[in-house]
Formats: C-alpha cells, structure tokens, sequence
C-alpha cells in the first residue's frame, strides 16, 4: 500500500487515466474526486463488498431462472383463482352437505 500526504486542492494520479483530487478536509472525513474514463469503474469498497455478498446469496441466479419463476408464480396465482371461483357453494348446498348426505 502506498501511504500519501496530499492537502486541500492536491491531487493523485494513477496510471495515465485516473485522477484522485482532495476536495475537502473535515473532522475525521476526507471529500475525494474521482476523474476515471468511464469504462473503469469507481466505486466505494463497501458497494462493493455488498454486491458481492448480494451475487454469493442469489447462488447463481440468473435472468432466465427470474423469468421461469416468474412464470410458475403467475401459474400457481392463476390456478388458485380458477380452484377458488370453482369451489363457490350453491345457497341450496351448505359446507357440510356432502358430510351429512344431504347432497
């Protein structure tokens, strides 16, 4: 790790491409600008961390296991609807007509 002093208005630069600037300097917290091309990304290590933690947790998710739960939910829901309007009773045929032999 390579330790660096920079004040207010000091920059770093890495490589050709990458510029670090302090922008301002408080009470235990640095304000840093990051001047990168846009195809490298920039971002804070603890996004980071949590993404990956987010990509281990969904073990091995992909868009297309996405969409084919998606699908089998929209199924179920559908099925359900269809069970539950089928299974309505008829004013003449209480819960327990078939119990009693009333049927």
């Amino acid at each position: 790790m390579l330790i660096v002093r920079r004040r207010v208005g000091q920059a770093i630069v890495i490589g050709e491409q990458v510029e670090i600037h302090v922008l301002e300097i408080q009470a235990g917290r640095v304000k840093l600008g990051v001047v990168a091309p846009k195809e490298i990304p920039v971002v804070r290590a603890e996004v980071k961390l949590t993404r990956q933690q987010n990509l281990e947790a969904a073990g091995g998710a992909t868009p297309q296991k996405a969409a084919e739960l998606a699908q089998r939910l929209r199924s179920r829901a559908a099925g359900a609807q269809t069970r539950s309007a089928g299974q309505q009773e008829s004013p003449e045929q209480g819960p327990c007509s078939e119990i009693s032999g009333n049927a």
